[in-house]
């Protein structure tokens, strides 16, 4: 039987989160998972959504991609997950079987829409008087429950905190894995991130992990930079106060070999390209508002010569079957600093107040642990 839930609904741009209301979650069916969501994480991207970008879904939707729980129920075709399997979601929304899927890139699957109920289906979500509401990107993590395909559900082990679990589903993913996957860092490699909210920290901790021999972390907020440390940061900079891609070519003699941008600003991207060494890369992480450009000037002589790249990441790249256990287990280990990520836990009711403390640089990531 279809259930009545509690959730914050966004009704358009600019109106922000509302206070909780009741709605109606309906039962799984094929492929999808029914997850009573002990953990929901507040994502610099929803934020985004609901303020400046109207073009990847219709509203009203609930929002929310970060997302940990326990399995509830399953529809008639699931297979790899069970009633009581501990969970955590990703907005990555993957088939299996198109070319990219089976060629080791679900980050690119061709035929996402398969993850959601098709036209003529009943929705997921709806209002009490039979109205749709969109679940944002499959997951709708702003709610009691969620129903989300298991395609978009990895199983991690129990003993992993719901609050950092939650995290693992995008700001790990995405961090971590744009280090690890994407960039492939390497013992030795020096790194600049720029941008320390709960993606940057995250590349900080992917590059460490894989040995980089010098991290630098660049950001406006001195309270965030010394915060950095804990997650591998060498070196720091506030752009405010220093020319970021002159101090960061004096520390590394001449550039990094991967910059990281973590912000979505055409400055900022430029920044992460005129700070490259020989050979290096850049890789923009951010999102940026949806009439946003870059220019890059670039002499294709000197191209050559220096070897540089500048590379679109999405979503690190990962393979959340695979990627996110692991990271799970990283964190349980002690591996992987998924403690100091979140800085607060709050009530489904105080999603904007908390979007506001994030703007402002007082919290790396809030995270929605009381649904009442």
């Amino acid at each position: 039987m279809p259930q009545k839930i509690k959730a914050s609904v966004a009704y358009g741009i600019g109106k922000g989160f509302a206070q909780p209301e009741e709605i109606i979650i309906d039962d799984p069916i094929g492929a999808e998972v029914l997850v009573d969501v002990k953990a929901s994480g507040l994502c610099h991207s929803d934020l985004h959504l609901v303020e400046d970008d109207d073009k990847f879904f219709p509203f009203p939707a609930v929002i929310g991609h970060e997302v940990a729980g326990v399995v509830e129920a399953v529809g008639p075709e699931v297979s790899g997950i069970k009633v009581g399997d501990h969970v955590v979601a990703s907005l990555e929304q993957v088939c299996g079987h198109c070319a990219n899927c089976l060629k080791g890139q679900p980050q690119s699957c061709t035929q996402q829409q398969e993850c959601v109920r098709g036209e003529g289906e009943k929705p997921r979500l709806s209002f009490p008087d039979g109205r749709p509401i969109t679940q944002a990107f499959g997951t709708g993590g702003f709610a009691e429950k969620a129903l989300i395909h298991e395609n978009q559900l990895a199983v991690v082990n129990n003993q992993v905190k719901w609050d950092e679990a939650a995290c693992i589903g995008c700001a790990t993913i995405t961090g971590a894995g744009a280090a690890i996957n994407t960039a492939h860092v390497r013992p030795g490699d020096t790194v600049a991130v720029i941008g320390t909210g709960g993606i940057g920290l995250n590349i900080i901790s992917g590059a460490s992990i894989c040995g980089a021999k010098r991290i630098i972390a660049i950001d406006v907020f001195d309270n965030k930079l010394e915060f950095a440390r804990k997650f591998g940061a060498t070196d720091v900079i506030n752009s405010k106060n220093e020319d970021p891609v002159a101090k960061v070519c004096e520390l590394t003699d001449g550039g990094v070999d991967e910059a990281f941008e973590a912000i979505g600003l055409q400055s900022t991207m430029k920044q992460a390209w005129d700070m490259l060494g020989v050979g290096g890369t850049a890789f923009p992480i951010g999102l940026a508002k949806p009439d946003a450009t870059i220019s890059l000037e670039i002499n294709p002589a000197d191209l050559l010569v220096h070897q540089r790249g500048f590379k679109g990441v999405w979503m690190g790249s990962t393979n959340i079957k695979h990627d996110i256990p692991m990271y799970a287990d990283l964190a349980v280990d002690g591996r992987l600093n998924m403690h100091d990520i979140v800085s607060q836990h709050i009530k489904l009711s105080q999603i904007d107040e908390a979007y506001k403390q994030l703007v402002k640089g007082e919290v790396i990531r809030s995270v929605i642990t009381d649904f009442d």
